[in-house]
């Protein structure tokens, strides 16, 4: 398989491997950058950042809330940072997410602060983790209701590193997206040929990427060596600052500026 400008890379068919084999490529390099244009937040992870917090999720997910391999996770995150952490927790689980909105009965859900109110309901019958999505993923300010776990709190706790004690296969599926349910082998190597971007760049997207539009602007990034900056509550008038100051080099549709 051809990287472009980010090289030859050997077929990688899960996750993990493809986290592990970027933390041997680029350990330091930039992988997710995140800016909020209404607050001014920005965040970014490098490689070993990223995995640091994916294996911090993945602890909290499968040790502290048990959840096993072949289990749905309903990720129901806006445009944040935190929602790549998920993904990649999810899937160093071998967890199918869900972000379809059509699973009736997810085994966990992870939350903000807009739909708690919502997941809050179901909380004495599955783990309901909420992100308060404040600055470095600290507590909520205020006391949540009874039974939501608060992510702020609970990850902090989680090791830097994580394995499966039930390693995910190629097969496992990966995502419940509307009319489709891809395995992690399959996710994977759609992702290593896409089209947003050259192997090695950089990409600017305003799409949620815990969303069946958006899973296309974190995979990529990840399966063909580059990086992904995402902008919530995008300013037109800013757009095009924020893609000059990262130097990307491709736009996701909708963040063409």
């Amino acid at each position: 398989m051809r990287g472009g400008r980010g090289g030859t890379f050997a077929k990688v068919t899960t996750f993990s491997a493809l986290l592990a084999r970027e933390l041997s490529r680029r350990p330091g390099v930039p992988f997710v950058t995140f800016y909020d244009h209404a607050s001014g937040e920005r965040v970014e992870l490098s490689v070993t950042t990223y995995a640091n917090w994916v294996a911090k999720a993945a602890s909290l997910l499968s040790e502290e809330h048990d959840l096993e391999r072949g289990q749905v996770l309903r990720i129901d995150l806006p445009t944040h940072w935190l929602g790549c952490v998920f993904l990649g927790a999810a899937w160093a689980c071998g967890l199918q997410v869900d972000l379809s909105g059509e699973h009736d009965s997810p085994d966990a859900v992870v939350c903000g602060p807009e739909s708690l109110g919502l997941w809050a309901e179901r909380a004495d019958s599955i783990p309901v983790l909420a992100c308060a999505l404040r600055p470095l993923g600290v507590r909520f300010a205020e006391p949540l209701p009874d039974g939501v776990h608060d992510v702020g709190v609970e990850v902090w706790g989680q090791p830097d590193a994580f394995t499966a004690w039930d390693p995910p296969q190629p097969d496992d599926v990966a995502l419940l997206l509307p009319g489709s349910t891809p395995t992690q082998g399959e996710v994977w190597e759609a992702a290593a040929v896409g089209a947003l971007l050259d192997g090695g760049g950089r990409l600017i997207s305003v799409t949620n990427p815990a969303s069946p539009p958006g899973i296309v602007t974190f995979t990529e990034p990840l399966a063909r060596g580059g990086s992904l900056v995402m902008v919530a509550h995008p300013d037109p008038d800013r757009l095009d600052r924020t893609a000059q100051e990262e130097q990307v080099t491709a736009r996701a549709p909708g963040a063409e500026g």
